[in-house]
């Protein structure tokens, strides 16, 4: 099985790479590709991705990448990488994706209408400013392929270019992903 990640709005970081690395992920999609970008913020870095890339585009991109898998692979995003697999979701028809995992994808609120086609872990932070997580959960419960789990960190624990890295967080869930290759 491979696993293919699909990066938040910073595209090819360090962190990123470590983690590719140590989950021996066999692609990285990103918004850049995978031109390093070196933002000085948050704001900054979505700022790029709204003017230059976008969601549409983004989608797009994934899309070529999952439609030409030729074994069993596993989706990791991280906030707009996780609200891109969301939407794909839905797309594909015949796919070899067997599962995915949404960090702290926001956006997935704006599109609560998709049906997953394969199994889909979303992992909520404790809060968004944006929108209440907690009524985005209850939203999806029902969901058939949608498994929820709300955790104590913020959106951005796992990318120790946000503000909100959590260290403990990220060996957790690092661990975590590392213990599905077994």
């Amino acid at each position: 099985m491979s696993t293919i990640l699909v990066s938040d709005v910073f595209g090819v970081t360090p962190a990123l790479l470590e983690i590719s690395k140590k989950l021996a992920a066999c692609t990285i999609v990103d918004p850049y590709k995978g031109e390093m970008m070196a933002f000085k913020n948050e704001a900054e870095a979505y700022s790029c991705f709204m003017e230059k890339v976008g969601l549409d585009e983004y989608l797009t991109r994934l899309i070529e990448v999952v439609e030409n898998i030729d074994k069993t692979t596993t989706l990791i995003g991280f906030s707009v990488g996780a609200s891109t697999i969301w939407r794909l979701s839905e797309k594909l028809k015949n796919t070899l994706v067997k599962q995915a995992f949404c960090y702290y994808g926001s956006q997935i609120r704006n599109f609560t209408e998709v049906q997953p086609r394969f199994k889909i872990n979303i992992i909520l932070p404790k809060t968004e400013v944006h929108f209440d997580v907690v009524a985005l959960q209850a939203s999806l419960a029902n969901k058939s392929n949608v498994n929820t789990q709300r955790l104590e960190y913020l959106h951005g624990f796992m990318n120790y270019h946000s503000s909100n890295y959590h260290s403990d967080g990220y060996t957790k869930q690092l661990d975590f992903l590392c213990s599905l290759k077994t």
